[in-house]
């Protein structure tokens, strides 16, 4: 037992409110990420098509 309590990591969650769980929070990063590679490869074609458009 440490100052701040004990060292182990607790293997229960406690939420408090649906939609919480680990599962979740796996969703969303994976939903985060593939939103963050498409907005490049948006952004990506978009600024080619203005270069291309204004060469």
């Amino acid at each position: 037992m440490g100052l701040f309590g004990s060292r182990r990591k607790k293997h229960g969650l406690y939420y408090l409110l649906p939609g919480m769980t680990r599962a979740n929070r796996e969703k969303r990063r994976r939903v985060f990420r593939w939103s963050i590679l498409v907005g490049l490869l948006a952004a990506g074609a978009f600024s080619s098509l203005l270069w291309y458009v204004n060469r």
